[in-house]
Parts: C-alpha cells; structure tokens; sequence
C-alpha cells in the first residue's frame, strides 16, 4: 500500500491579512475560519481551505495561482459578479474546459472551471 493524496491547501501571499480577509468574505463568499494577527490566515466556502502568509512582495501573489473544479461554472459566475471583483467573463477553452478568473486584492490568480 502507498501513501495517497488527499487534499491540497493552497498557500497564497497576503501584503494585508485584514485586506484579504475582508476580499475574500465580501468579494467571494468566503468564512474566516482562523486570522493569527498579521501572521497567519485561513479562509473557507464549501470543501475548500485557502490559506495566506505574509508577504511584502507584491510580484509574489500577482506570479501565483490555484484551480478550483466547480460544479456549475456559469452559476458560480453570476454569484460572485455583482459582488465586485475583478474577474473575467465565462469562457469555453479548446482544452475541454468553461472557466473564469479571479484576482484578488493583492493580485492572487484564481481560476474557476468545469469540464465542458
């Protein structure tokens, strides 16, 4: 028997924690689920974790990303539209899959999908 893979945190860089923390909750729906001061940081919505270190580089959080699969793209686009982050429309991409992009306060890639 091997070790086995069972979910993946992804760690993003925060030049604000109270910045992030109010983007996340207002901006995308997210719970803070634990804030440590400036140090440390975890959000949630739904199944998925995200948590932020501190960083005072902002060429770090706009060089990184994550994908998020979802369950019914379009929807979760129209959620999350009228809530004012910079994202861009839904579109369907060669490589078999619809999605939209995210980026939050500190320039953080995150990138919405689902299987067409």
């Amino acid at each position: 028997m091997s070790g086995r893979i069972v979910k993946a945190i992804p760690l993003f860089a925060s030049l604000d924690m109270d910045e992030t923390a109010a983007f996340y909750a207002e901006k995308l729906g997210f719970k803070v689920r634990e804030q440590y001061g400036k140090d440390y940081l975890i959000v949630s919505r739904d199944d998925v974790i995200l948590n932020f270190w501190p960083c005072s580089e902002k060429h770090i959080a706009e060089n990184t990303s994550a994908y998020f699969n979802v369950s019914n793209v379009d929807d979760l686009y129209a959620e999350l539209k009228p809530l004012g982050a910079r994202m861009s429309e839904p579109k369907s991409f060669d490589y078999g899959m619809r999605e939209f992009h995210v980026w939050d306060c500190h320039g953080n890639l995150l990138r919405f999908g689902e299987p067409v």
